[in-house]
């Protein structure tokens, strides 16, 4: 019995995509149409005897226990639609009309909320035009009193075959009726409304939840809401992107919220209480004596509302500290017999050594991450 492993030149172990780049490569080069040398004829022949046998589940499992390969299986080239997908990839797939209903695409559209709208929620009317089924023809597409009728040059099959020549003789191929487009009907009277399509573009109104938490990027799935299919088909879904505009004067780190405070330099020095606005609305923040320029005083529970969670993250407060850059002179000799007071005759710099509380290391720190 002919090792057909050895005819092909591959492994035992081979699989079936092996086997057939195994096959094509050798038919392509001993085809009797390609080499009419007889020897070689015969082997084209024992090639393709080969190839019908181990391309074929159950004939490989038969030929590999011992058997022939061709034992109830009716021998010859009872095979050739293998050889032929082989060559041209047939799948073997059940092929037939396409539906004319089909599943709509999802849509998507941007909606921009400010910060007090993504801390809280909101509920807001989008407008947004998308495919909605056809009014007048119900989505079938047709106009009133008719229907589709069967396709008189494929019978309904949807597809039309048509017969080529190649190297290896004869071949029929299949591809979608150029009259039907494929759907194996044809409509003779189409809705004047849709055109056939069974769906129209429309817009509309949705309303939308926008849940407490949401940040720029965030999307809401709204199932059902998107593009009508094609013949009246499901409608895809909706997504509404979130888009959070900035803030004036809060800016958002996650669910934390930071804000700059000018203090002035008498308020820093001897303490003070400022009130300043947020999302809740005003409140008190208490500056104590000795303040510096780059502190930071956190107010717990006054940030962004975590998603899903319903707590809040926190509000911190950068001072700034304002140094006046113009004094009349009463000023300036109030605050020269101030420095007196302090013993800094010689108004001048120190250098500070750092810590890691220091407002540089803090700079150093983020520098290097």
């Amino acid at each position: 019995m002919a090792d057909h492993y050895a005819t092909l030149g591959v492994d035992r172990g081979a699989s079936s995509d092996e086997i057939k780049r195994a096959y094509r490569k050798l038919a392509r080069e001993m085809h009797p149409d390609v080499n009419p040398d007889p020897k070689v004829q015969d082997r084209f022949k024992e090639i393709t005897a080969a190839y019908e046998v181990l391309s074929d589940p159950e004939k490989r499992s038969s030929y590999d226990r011992g058997g022939d390969g061709f034992s109830g299986f009716g021998g010859g080239f009872g095979g050739f639609s293998d050889i032929m997908d082989a060559f041209f990839g047939g799948g073997g797939a059940p092929r037939g009309p396409r539906p004319r209903m089909r599943q709509g695409q999802d849509a998507l559209i941007r909606v921009e909320i400010d910060l007090n709208q993504a801390c809280f929620g909101v509920s807001k009317s989008i407008g947004v035009e998308t495919a909605v089924i056809c009014d007048k023809c119900g989505g079938d597409g047709c106009e009133s009193g008719s229907s589709p009728r069967t396709c008189d040059i494929c019978k309904g099959r949807g597809e039309v075959q048509q017969v080529t020549r190649s190297f290896i003789g004869q071949v029929m191929t299949s591809r979608p009726c150029g009259t039907c487009q494929g759907f194996g009907t044809v409509i003779p009277n189409p809705c004047r409304e849709c055109a056939g399509d069974g769906r129209v573009r429309a817009k509309r109104n949705i309303d939308v939840k926008i849940p407490a938490g949401v940040e720029t990027g965030n999307r809401i799935q709204l199932s059902g809401q998107g593009e009508v299919g094609a013949g009246g088909g499901p409608a895809g879904d909706l997504y509404v992107e979130i888009i959070v505009a900035d803030h004036d004067f809060l800016v958002r780190d996650g669910d934390d919220l930071h804000l700059q405070l000018n203090v002035p330099m008498t308020g820093a020095a001897l303490g003070t209480k400022m009130k300043v606005e947020t999302l809740d609305g005003e409140i008190e923040v208490e500056v104590k004596p000795g303040t510096q320029s780059g502190e930071m005083i956190p107010v717990k529970g006054k940030g962004m509302t975590r998603l899903r969670s319903g707590s809040r993250g926190d509000l911190f407060v950068h001072i700034n500290v304002e140094i006046p850059t113009k004094l009349s002179k009463a000023e300036s000799e109030l605050l020269k017999s101030f420095a007196e007071l302090r013993g800094e005759k010689t108004i001048g710099g120190q250098v500070r050594r750092n810590s890691d509380s220091s407002l540089f290391a803090k700079f150093k720190e983020a520098f290097r991450g």
